[in-house]
Formats: C-alpha cells, sequence, structure tokens
C-alpha cells in the first residue's frame, strides 16, 4: 500500500449474485480517505450488500473490491482497521450480557480465541464508551438500555478497534427522531477526527446534511457524488423508480417519495422521518 494512496475503498466493476438474483451489478465506486459517503437506495437495492462485501464477508462473482489499498480477499490484519455498526433490529436484546462485555467484543479479533481480555483491552473498550457517551453505563445489562443507547453500545463496539474506516447499516433504525439526531451528530464528530464512514441510510435528508458524497443505489450504482449535486429529483426518481417532491424547511431538504405500486407521494424521508430496517 502506497503511503500516498488516498483511496480507503475501491470496487471496480463489482458484481454480487447469490444463486440467481443479482445483489449488485458492475458497481465501481472510490471513497477516499477521511470521507463521510451515504449509500441510500430502495430496499432490496443492495445498500446492506455492499458492505458486507467491502467488509469481506460476501464474495463477488466478478470485479475487485480493495480497501486501503489491499485486496479484500487479502485483507489479513488490515481487517481490524474496520469497524462494522450492524441494523439495531439484528441485536437481541434479551442476550444476558453487559455493556463493557458487548464492547469488548470488538476486539476479539486482537484477541484471539481462547484468550481473555488485557487490561489494555479493557481500556480500550472503556475509552470507546467514554467517546460515545456511555461510559457510566458499562455495567449495565443490555436490554436495559433504550434503543439509542443500545445503537450507541455498538458504535463503541466498532470503535474499540480504533479503526481507520467505519462502516454503518441505518444506524438510526427503531430510534426516535432527538435520538437518531444525536446519532448523526456523534458520527459527523467521529468523521471530523479523520475516520472514513460509509453509512447506509433511507433518511435522504440526513445524507444530504451529513455527509460529503452521496451513492445513489439500485442494484447498480445510479450515481456518486456531491448531495447538492446529484440530489435531483431526476436522480430520486430513477434511483427509487417512483415519483418524488422537493420540499423545504428552513436549511434542510425534506423529500418525498413515491410508492412503487401505487400512484401518488406516500413515503416521507426527511430528517424527522421513522427509519425502517433495510430487508436485505
Amino acid at each position: 500500500m502506497a503511503a500516498n494512496d488516498p483511496w480507503a475503498v475501491e470496487l471496480e466493476n463489482v458484481t454480487v449474485a447469490f444463486g440467481r438474483t443479482v445483489a449488485l451489478q458492475d458497481v465501481s465506486l472510490h471513497v477516499r480517505r477521511g470521507e463521510f459517503v451515504g449509500i441510500v437506495g430502495p430496499n432490496g437495492s443492495g445498500k446492506t450488500t455492499l458492505l458486507r462485501t467491502v467488509l469481506g464477508l460476501v464474495r463477488p462473482v466478478r470485479g475487485e473490491v480493495r480497501v486501503l489499498g489491499t485486496p479484500v480477499d487479502r485483507l489479513g490484519a488490515v481487517r481490524q482497521r474496520l469497524g462494522y455498526v450492524p441494523q439495531l433490529a439484528s441485536i437481541d436484546p434479551r442476550f444476558p450480557v453487559h455493556v463493557l462485555d458487548v464492547v469488548l467484543m470488538g476486539r476479539y479479533g486482537q484477541i484471539g480465541l481462547f484468550h481473555r481480555p488485557s487490561a489494555a483491552d479493557r481500556r480500550a473498550a472503556q475509552a470507546a464508551l467514554a467517546r460515545v457517551g456511555m461510559a457510566d453505563l458499562a455495567e449495565r445489562q443490555i436490554g436495559q438500555l433504550s434503543g439509542g443507547q443500545r445503537q450507541r453500545v455498538l458504535i463503541a463496539r466498532a470503535l474499540a478497534v480504533e479503526p481507520q474506516i467505519l462502516l454503518l447499516d441505518e444506524p438510526a433504525t427503531g430510534v426516535d427522531p432527538v435520538t437518531s439526531s444525536s446519532l448523526y451528530e456523534l458520527l459527523n464528530q467521529l468523521h471530523e477526527e479523520g475516520i472514513t464512514i460509509m453509512m447506509v441510510s433511507h433518511d435522504v435528508g440526513v445524507v444530504s446534511q451529513y455527509v460529503d458524497q452521496v451513492a445513489c443505489l439500485n442494484c447498480r450504482l445510479v450515481v456518486h457524488g456531491r448531495p447538492e449535486e446529484v440530489l435531483t429529483t431526476e436522480v430520486v426518481e430513477g434511483c427509487y423508480g417512483c415519483g418524488t417532491m422537493f420540499l423545504t424547511h428552513g436549511a434542510l431538504p425534506h423529500i418525498m417519495v413515491g410508492s412503487h405500486r401505487k400512484k401518488g407521494l406516500t413515503a416521507r424521508v426527511s430528517p424527522a422521518a421513522q427509519h425502517k430496517p433495510a430487508g436485505e
């Protein structure tokens, strides 16, 4: 990896298929180090698959993927520089584990099998909890937390490895608008500290407010660029395959996305919108 390599993530003509179902088709996407990239698109458009491909959890049938200059199938120790935050819906709150233990799971790749966390591992986990404002709840059972608090714990778990790249799948799923706003402010702070962030989101309004670049995905990459340049009515209609309406309220855009099955504008996507699971 060249010292002056500007790219954190590179996908070149990537196609991913599950049996006869194509999830991603001929996708080329380049993410610079330190960028905050939002990935938007309808349900089933391949957004989660794209993150899993970057992580090396899904292997393309065609194309190349490089992370920090290294081919994804040969990441080795580079994998420890990646932090991943799955959808909150994938976490069982009934699991009998404390907050600090959940965050320590983020370091298992460094700890290794059949080894106990060291004092250094615990310090790193505690520092990650402090970074997301959850240090005082380290001994709380995970199921006793609110949805927003659990999501912060998952972000802390990803930060425990001190990652260079943070990948998040719908981080505000299932939390109220005030809590989601605080989560996005936290991500913005991490971005300002130099962490590269790739975030899947249904909320086009949030994406346009926080990210440097937006990638509109619908199996293929529809468009990739700065939000103010690419989030036009034509592009969003092309990505979602339905009608849209742009509204304004203060400084933030609000986008009404029409139903795929019925005519009319039925789903509102905005900074205060209710989030839905990606279902991918």
